[in-house]
């Protein structure tokens, strides 16, 4: 591991924690400038039932009566010893309440995730070895296609056919294998609309090589030169695609939970913000702005050791491979 490999990711390693910092300070000012009181809004709220002695203690655990800044002090030094405080209206952990919520979330995004991999894996090798008049044409339509149609829209219609058409699933029990299946089919088919356009204009520049030729002249299969000359060197810059995703993947699943009725992160921000539970909403933007942040950082440290030809030059990544009609434009945006 050489010397310029360190310093480019001691940069990024520090680009990174200053980013969920002020990720973070920003979301604790967003949120305390949103109209209405939570103060009034929660703990004075007859149906939550606490008692005046009892407001007066949340107000002073939650440093409710001290200046802002002195807040945004307090909760910062909090968030980086892992304390996410407590909840407003429930007066629990807030860790815990994110912990007992947060695996169905996981489960929702991984499946989503390994839905849209596959889905846009499938469609790129289409475009190379089915004939035009087949669908080759067709198939590189698919991606704008599931870019334009959203997620909650194509789960409703998954609910439709799936649940009370064929009965594969009952919507009363949305943790279902079934139910969490065609989940994450609503979750991955727009996601997977650009893996799958960076895919094929990478494949196509691949296709071109001298190597691939000298290949097909060996006799390989279709099957055998897109996995073993075509799929890892074009696969590269799906990396950092899959990255910059997350963030959509997140917030798809908040949306794709609430079609299915699925109890996890969305249903607790949706609590949160009808109820102004400040300490959960802060936690709730700060953790994800953590995942986001650390999954663009391992893209951008394991992307030089995986491709020999990404130089670096100052702290930025440069690759030869990027040089070449469409697919160079795509590469030099996602390396960027």
């Amino acid at each position: 591991m050489n010397n310029a490999y360190l310093s480019y990711a001691t940069k990024r390693l520090v680009q990174a924690v200053v980013v969920i910092l002020l990720a973070y300070v920003f979301t604790f000012i967003a949120v305390s400038v949103l109209p209405g009181d939570p103060v009034t809004n929660v703990l004075r709220n007859p149906q939550n039932g606490f008692s005046e002695a009892e407001i007066k203690e949340i107000i002073a655990a939650q440093g409710l009566d001290k200046p802002v800044l002195v807040q945004l002090s307090t909760s910062l030094s909090r968030f980086l010893i892992g304390d996410l405080g407590l909840s407003m209206r429930t007066n629990r952990s807030v860790t815990t309440m994110i912990a007992e919520v947060l695996p169905s979330t996981l489960v929702l995004a991984f499946a989503g995730l390994v839905v849209a991999l596959l889905l846009a894996i499938v469609i790129a090798y289409g475009t190379q070895f089915l004939p035009k008049r087949f669908g080759q044409g067709l198939l590189r339509g698919f991606p704008s296609l599931f870019l334009s149609v959203p997620n909650f829209v194509i789960g409703l219609v998954l609910i439709h056919i799936f649940g009370f058409q064929f009965g594969l699933f009952r919507v009363i029990n949305p943790d279902s294998f079934w139910a969490t299946f065609f989940a994450a089919v609503a979750l991955g088919i727009p996601i997977s609309a650009q893996i799958a356009e960076v895919l094929i204009a990478n494949l196509d520049h691949e296709s071109r090589q001298e190597y691939t030729a000298v290949a097909r002249s060996r006799g390989l299969g279709q099957l055998q030169l897109f996995a073993r000359h075509l799929l890892k060197p074009s696969s590269l810059p799906v990396i950092t695609v899959v990255a910059l995703t997350i963030g959509e993947l997140l917030g798809g699943s908040l949306i794709t939970e609430a079609v299915f009725g699925r109890t996890g992160i969305g249903s607790l921000v949706q609590r949160s913000v009808s109820t102004q539970d400040l300490p959960v909403l802060q936690a709730v933007v700060s953790l994800a702005a953590v995942v986001f942040v650390l999954v663009n950082l391992i893209a951008d440290l394991v992307y030089p050791l995986l491709d020999p030809r990404v130089k670096l030059l100052g702290g930025a990544e440069r690759s030869p491979a990027t040089s070449d009609e469409g697919s160079a434009d795509i590469s030099k945006s996602v390396l960027s």
